[in-house]
């Protein structure tokens, strides 16, 4: 009923995987090359040109508010796979792809993307989050692999990650009230966390992270006078699925749900214990009623 996953690494040692399974994270200098690199900033390049023609923010371009033609600031691109092929090939068929499929076998299943650009000269605080909350999946697998177009330094705001913390505590990434989201974890819960553990995952341009979707973790301003865009590809196994309903699952992109690597779609999840054969995919299309499926098989 379900794909046959593959093992067989592409570009990760044991070693790397080992360590990514261990703290949750990976920080791997120097893994996209020059030429891959160079086409992720000029697609990049071409979505801050864009921009100049807003004034507001819209689905696609996520802009800060003293963002202008003359002086743009951009806080994102959302769903880049879905605005540009260089950006479709990477996540999809590329470096991140392959790392993706290193970690989690083959197949994997991409969920969504997004560009941050965390621009210069104070570009925004992300508070101390976990992944998981934002899009519930109906396992643990999902990982986001990100990787940095330009140099970052410790002025940059580099991301930072609390070792081990994808399989410590969910954390509640509600308001004291438990009705106002504000997608980072309450203060009062910020001393079960050991925070001076913190390692900020800065290299030079074309490094690449991976953090897990469990893992604690959050970013400084940029007080540099650099934009610090960092591309980001989340994937999870092909057999984790995610629940509709909550969270951003249902504001993912047209590409999201699809299968990288070799193998067939999932066929069956296992739920509370239970192993349940699923019908296939019919969200693009191909499903009528039980009555036309039923009397098809007559």
């Amino acid at each position: 009923m379900g794909a046959t996953v593959s093992n067989e690494l592409r570009v990760l040692s044991q070693q790397q995987i080992t360590r990514y399974h261990e703290q949750g994270y990976l920080l791997i200098e120097g893994a996209v090359s020059e030429e891959w690199l160079a086409r992720l900033q000029s697609a990049s390049d071409e979505f801050i040109e864009e921009s100049r023609s807003l004034s507001t923010s819209n689905k696609k371009l996520d802009l800060e508010p003293d963002h202008s033609a003359e002086t743009p600031r951009l806080r994102r691109l959302t769903n880049p796979v879905d605005h540009h092929p260089a950006f479709a090939e990477f996540t999809l068929a590329g470096p991140a792809a392959d790392i993706a499929l290193d970690l989690l076998g083959s197949p994997a299943r991409y969920h969504h993307s997004k560009l941050n650009y965390k621009w210069s000269d104070g570009g925004e605080v992300v508070d101390w989050h976990q992944d998981i909350q934002y899009w519930p999946h109906s396992d643990f697998t999902p990982l986001t692999i990100g990787v940095y177009l330009n140099d970052v330094d410790d002025e940059m705001g580099p991301m930072g990650i609390v070792p081990g913390s994808h399989t410590g505590e969910l954390f509640n990434l509600y308001a004291n009230d438990n009705e106002t989201w504000t997608g980072s974890i309450r203060a009062d819960d910020l001393p079960r966390i050991d925070l001076a553990s913190a390692n900020y995952l800065k290299g030079p341009a074309g490094s690449i992270t991976v953090h897990n979707c469990g893992c604690v973790h959050g970013s400084m301003p940029n007080n540099s006078g650099r934009v610090r865009p960092l591309l980001l590809q989340t994937y999870s196994a092909f057999d984790s699925f995610p629940l509709l309903g909550v969270g951003a699952n249902g504001a993912t992109g047209r590409t999201s749900g699809m299968l990288i690597g070799q193998g067939e779609p999932a066929r069956s999840l296992t739920v509370h214990g239970r192993t349940m054969p699923a019908a296939p995919d019919w969200s693009r299309g191909g499903y009528t009623t039980i009555f036309d499926v039923q009397q098809d098989r007559k």
